[in-house]
């Protein structure tokens, strides 16, 4: 193992070796340390919705950073199949933001005054998807929210950034930091460190690292379950969602339906009640799922924090200290944008000052 880097990235999820991908692209000598395999934890559990427009309704810089994000994704599919041969599989076909009452439709409204949302009433709807339950009033259309598979995109950022000189350490934990004049020296299972610079983006098991680094912040783990679902009679060609419920079609063929959302749960186990209660949901979307044969299920841990925007800066105390975690629902989507603002935190670049200040450690 070379034993120093310019930067250090805790963490190999899909937040992390997005960080490495851009670093690497800039000749800085990153490695990725990851306690288990690269992209196998949370990012695996994802169902790769790039919903800018879909999942978000809160402050204008947290949509501008989520937007830039997922625009991102339309030319690193070609960029990185390009350079490592990987396909993160873009699913085109956007998503239909389900109305089943008048009050819903009202509530969609905002959504409609976005340039790349419309509304499709019950009969066009049911032409688009002729499945559809005949409850559904109508749907917010928006055709930029795609999907991708997340560990694909992982696994391409990845073998991207050992392809232009990054380290990837699998199966190597961290278990303490130490700062030593100029450096920090890193204690992992393989062994010691030395990084000019540290990178936490290590999801719901960041906390540890927030303790030893001096700081009080707390990730909250939320439970998501997933079940996927396999036909051969119907083709879905976008994605359904509903209070936070979704169909999501792949390009294989599968539905992937999700998520729970289970507040400060560790257990990473997918449980009875919660399958049970993703197939009613989506049979109220999509009746002709309880037809479907079932592929698999699964669970993971998304990384809430206390006011639901992630941290993403430097330590208040610490400039070659950074921070990338807390993403919550929105890790996939924000993997580029993400990787692209630490990149230029390191490099003192000129940074967009209200996603500094809403992703700041100390806000």
């Amino acid at each position: 193992m070379n034993k120093k880097f310019d930067v250090v990235v805790i963490g190999g999820g899909i937040i992390g070796c997005s960080i490495a991908y851009y670093l690497a692209k800039e000749n800085i000598n990153v490695a990725v340390l990851e306690g288990q395999q690269v992209g196998q934890k949370t990012t695996k559990a994802a169902a790769g919705m790039l919903g800018a427009h879909s999942e978000w309704d809160h402050s204008e810089s947290f949509f501008t950073f989520a937007r830039n994000s997922q625009l991102t994704y339309f030319h690193l599919q070609e960029e990185l199949k390009e350079l490592c041969g990987i396909d993160i599989e873009l699913k085109k076909g956007g998503i239909f933001k389900l109305a089943y009452t008048d009050l819903e439709k009202k509530q969609l409204t905002p959504l409609l005054t976005q340039t790349s949302a419309r509304w499709y009433n019950e009969e066009e709807l049911k032409e688009q998807i002729p499945g559809i339950h005949p409850n559904i009033i109508g749907a917010a259309y928006i055709e930029d929210d795609v999907n991708v598979l997340p560990v694909s995109v992982c696994n391409a950022f990845c073998k991207g950034a050992q392809i232009l000189g990054a380290s990837i350490f699998e199966y190597t934990h961290v278990f303490q930091i130490q700062k030593n004049d100029s450096h920090y020296l890193i204690k992992t299972t393989n062994g010691n460190l030395e990084a000019k610079t540290i990178v936490v983006a290590s999801g719901v098991w960041s906390n540890p690292l927030f303790g030893q680094l001096g700081l009080h912040h707390e990730i909250i783990p939320v439970k998501g379950e997933c079940i996927s679902v396999r036909s051969e009679k119907v083709a879905l060609k976008h994605t359904l969602f509903h209070e936070q419920k979704y169909i999501v079609p792949r390009n294989d063929g599968r539905l992937v339906i999700g998520a729970t959302m289970v507040d400060n749960e560790w257990n990473e186990k997918p449980s009875l009640g919660g399958i049970e209660s993703l197939i009613q949901s989506a049979k109220k979307m999509l009746p002709e799922i309880q037809d479907m044969k079932i592929d698999s299920f699964w669970a993971g841990l998304r990384p809430r924090t206390l006011d639901y925007n992630p941290f993403i800066g430097t330590h208040p105390e610490e400039d070659q200290i950074l921070f990338a975690t807390g993403h919550f629902r929105n890790g996939i989507l924000l993997a580029p944008a993400t990787g692209k603002l630490i990149r230029d935190l390191i490099l003192k670049r000129k940074v967009n000052r209200n996603w500094i200040e809403a992703f700041k450690i100390n806000r």
